[in-house]
């Protein structure tokens, strides 16, 4: 099998192929969702059940060039107060529908940037959740760290709120590379933050870094590499930039030309790979990497890893809660996205309405679809069987929906007593391979599917 053919004819690398950290995508939500269908929503979650919660703080201090996140800029402390006074009012909002006894088995701040927070707003919106739900024993609290825009203070908060876990964004580390995408950060700054983490007890460190920037060689990537290694990292995300300008409008002062090709691409990727694993961590799917002792790593080894919004996760609830502008929340029935926009998000809870803005109840084959792509990305493999009986189904109900696969990518899978596997060089196909499964994709673009 031709594989760089096929990286270059497929578009392995376009970024309008999904991550597929949800199914249906996110693209593929629905406008005007009720608010009153989350409503009961929440009300349904059971007495003394274990939830999962996400926190979005949409401002940086700094706007990095690269980045296609939901975030805006702030110089001053105002708008980030106003913004959090907002989301206590939204905690407050789900807990009066929360049922007695939830607690909270994984909690995520995320950006934006939420070490932009000054000590006293860390310690205030520790408190607000807590308030809606205490974390449960053994309970895993992680926040994404700037390395730009941390010190001791608000570390000293972060771990007096409970904080156990740490991530960082690296990208890449070198000087003139970080010039070009907007986010100088110095390997001696980062590593001040991470001995401050460690210092003060927070010992589990994720780290993500990208390969596709422009002006990037091996020989940088590799210098990169090593030195994030030198920090001593658990886990490692290792994700392609997506070069979105027509949604990421700052992404227009990256210059294209100095992007590598999908050739390249794939040569970097490969590189740190590679130096990942000869340093002792396991490959995981697509673009993730843990050391044994990590806690991803041994839900790998389970059976139990799954993905949500942030990327890969050992986080096995039913339920993920999201507050802030943006923020998207999983339930049991379907996924709901609060309004994305600051101003409209704020006065709609100033309102006393739960922001939601669009979403998706699930419907027909959705659950088995999302469970086979699911599977696929984490595994590179699939077992019907398996997932035949986890959704009620014979295995002749579900094997219709492979039809068409091997023609449409030939060479990359084989499918032998109700298992479907992606072969070891189709590996970088794997998105490719599980959009095959996925009816709002494939029908968008004029495709047909088995059913």
């Amino acid at each position: 099998m031709q594989t760089l053919t096929q990286l270059r004819r497929l578009g392995l690398f376009d970024a309008r192929v999904p991550r597929y950290t949800s199914y249906p995508p996110a693209t593929h939500f629905k406008p005007g969702f009720g608010a009153d269908t989350v409503d009961s929503w929440i009300r349904e979650i059971p007495e003394n059940s274990s939830i999962s919660f996400y926190v979005h703080v949409p401002f940086c201090r700094r706007l990095c060039w690269f980045c296609a996140c939901r975030t805006q800029g702030t110089s001053t402390a105002e708008p980030v107060a106003a913004y959090l006074e907002t989301v206590k009012t939204e905690l407050r909002m789900i807990a009066d529908r929360l049922a007695p006894g939830v607690t909270i088995e994984h909690l995520h701040w995320g950006g934006g940037t939420p070490t932009l927070m000054q000590p006293d707003m860390i310690a205030d919106l520790s408190a607000a959740i807590f308030d809606m739900a205490p974390l449960a024993d053994n309970a895993q609290f992680s926040v994404e760290i700037d390395p730009v825009e941390i010190d001791g203070p608000r570390l000293d908060a972060l771990a007096a709120a409970g904080m156990n876990r740490a991530s960082i964004g690296v990208q890449d580390f070198d000087p003139m590379i970080q010039e070009v995408i907007g986010r100088p950060q110095s390997y001696e700054i980062t590593k001040d933050a991470v001995d401050g983490l460690r210092d003060r007890g927070i010992t589990s460190l994720n780290a993500d870094i990208l390969y596709g920037l422009p002006h990037q060689t091996k020989e940088r990537m590799a210098d990169s590499v090593q030195k994030l290694l030198s920090l001593g990292p658990d886990r490692v995300a290792l994700f392609g930039y997506a070069h979105v300008p027509w949604m990421a409008r700052r992404q227009t002062l990256i210059p294209t030309e100095a992007l590598p090709s999908p050739e390249a691409r794939l040569e970097l990727f490969n590189l740190a790979r590679d130096m990942f694993t000869a340093d002792g961590f396991a490959e995981i799917g697509i673009d993730h990497f843990a050391l044994p002792s990590d806690g991803l790593e041994i839900a790998h080894q389970n059976g139990t890893m799954k993905r949500n919004f942030q990327g890969y996760t050992e986080d096995e609830s039913d339920v993920l809660i999201g507050v802030g502008a943006s923020s998207i929340s999983r339930y049991p029935q379907g996924f709901a996205q609060n309004e994305p926009a600051t101003g409209k998000y704020q006065k709609r809870v100033q309102n006393g309405e739960l922001p939601i803005a669009r979403g998706h109840a699930f419907a027909g084959d959705d659950h088995l679809r999302g469970r086979i792509i699911e599977m696929l990305l984490c595994d590179f493999e699939a077992d019907l069987t398996q997932i035949a009986m986890e959704q009620d189904l014979s295995l002749d109900d579900i094997l219709p929906l492979c039809d068409g696969l091997d023609e449409a990518l030939p060479g990359s899978i084989t499918l032998q007593d109700g298992v479907l596997t992606i072969l070891d060089e189709a590996k970088p196909l794997a998105r490719i391979i599980a959009r095959f499964f996925d009816a709002y994709e494939m029908s968008e673009t004029g495709h047909s599917q088995a059913v």
